[in-house]
C-alpha cells in the first residue's frame, strides 16, 4: 500500500510504501476489543476501600441481657446491622489488571493500525516540527491538512514547540513511537504518522 507523504503546510512531499505486515491486515474487533479492556482495567487505580468489622471503633459489650430482654442476642455494635459498624463485603484496594499475552498485545496494535490505514484514517507528515509554540498556528496548519481530531505520533523524541503548540488543542493528542497504544488509536478519528514514527514501527514489527 502506498500513501501521499504531506508537509504541514498541506504539501505532497513523495510517497511511501506500507508494509503489508503491519498496515495490511483485516482488522478484528475482538482482539482490538481486548485490548482496550487490558489498558482501561490496568490504569483503574483500586484504592476504593470501606471499613469492616475489625476497623470500627464501638464497643464490643453485649447489647443486652442474653434472656429476657426481648430482643436478639447481639453481643457487639460493630457489626453490619447496625447504624455505625462494619460493612459486609465492602471494597478493598486491589489490582483490576487482567492478563494479555505480549504476543496478543503487539498483534492487537498492527490491526488497530491497519484499521486505521484500511478506513484512510491514516496520514503521513513529513515531520512534527514548527519553530515556535503558538497553538493558533499549529491549529492552522493542522487545519490544512484536514486534522481536527487525531492521535500524532512523531520518533523516539517529540519535538518541544510542537508538544507545547499541541496541548491546548482539543481533540488532538501528541505522543512518541514508544508510547503509541490501542486505546489512543481508537479513540481519535485520524491517526497521523511522522516518516521517522512509521520506520521506528516497521523496524519495531
Amino acid at each position: 500500500m502506498e500513501l501521499q507523504v504531506q508537509t504541514l503546510a498541506g504539501k505532497a512531499s513523495g510517497k511511501v510504501t506500507l508494509s503489508d505486515e503491519v498496515f495490511g491486515l483485516e482488522p478484528r474487533a475482538d482482539l482490538m476489543q481486548r485490548m482496550v479492556r487490558y489498558q482501561l482495567a490496568k490504569r483503574q487505580a483500586g484504592t476504593h476501600d470501606v471499613k469492616n468489622r475489625a476497623e470500627i471503633s464501638a464497643t464490643g459489650k453485649r447489647v443486652g441481657r442474653q434472656k429476657g430482654g426481648g430482643t436478639a442476642r447481639h453481643g457487639s455494635r460493630r457489626t453490619n446491622i447496625f447504624r455505625g459498624g462494619g460493612r459486609a463485603f465492602g471494597p478493598t484496594p486491589r489490582s483490576h489488571a487482567i492478563d494479555l499475552p505480549k504476543k496478543v498485545r503487539a498483534l492487537a496494535l498492527r490491526h488497530a493500525l491497519s484499521a486505521k490505514a484500511k478506513s484512510g484514517d491514516l496520514i503521513i507528515l513529513d515531520n512534527a516540527e514548527v519553530k515556535d509554540a503558538k497553538t493558533a498556528a499549529l491549529r492552522t496548519a493542522l487545519g490544512k491538512i484536514e486534522v481536527s481530531n487525531a492521535l500524532i505520533i512523531d520518533g523516539a523524541e517529540v519535538n518541544n514547540n510542537f508538544a507545547l503548540a499541541a496541548r491546548n488543542i482539543p481533540l488532538v493528542d501528541v505522543l512518541p513511537v514508544q508510547g503509541i497504544n490501542v486505546y489512543d488509536i481508537l479513540r481519535r478519528s485520524k491517526l497521523v504518522l511522522t516518516k521517522a514514527a512509521l520506520e521506528a514501527l516497521e523496524a519495531r514489527f
